[in-house]
């Protein structure tokens, strides 16, 4: 478990509050971020609920593989949310996670830090 991962999680629950501060984030945007209602965060029963506890997760390891590169946490967060990926039609990794894309993203930062090309 990458440090990142561990102090964003409370037991088994990665905790959106931890999260938001970790990125410099309220978590209206946290949930903006991952095209999940702004209620999801503010419900523990909604907080824990698979769906949302996974796209917490594929943000956490979308930003450990994309810290290396750029240098932080929040830097790697702004790539997430910024940086348009041509193999991808130009689309950021914040839209790929939008439309359910997160294993994509995951693989391509792995190319990218196995030394490959985009």
């Amino acid at each position: 478990m990458s440090d990142f991962l561990r102090q964003t999680t409370g037991g088994d629950v990665i905790q959106s509050r931890q999260l938001a501060r970790q990125l410099g984030i309220n978590k209206t945007q946290l949930a903006q971020a991952l095209g999940l209602p702004t209620e999801s965060f503010y419900h523990d029963d909604r907080e824990r609920a698979q769906a949302v506890q996974t796209r917490l997760r594929d943000l956490i390891e979308i930003i450990d593989r994309a810290q290396p590169g750029a240098g932080s946490t929040r830097k790697a967060f702004a790539w997430y949310r910024s940086q348009p990926l041509p193999s991808f039609g130009n689309r950021t990794a914040e839209n790929l996670v939008k439309e359910n894309k997160a294993e994509a993203v995951k693989a391509y930062l792995a190319r990218i830090n196995d030394g490959g090309y985009a």
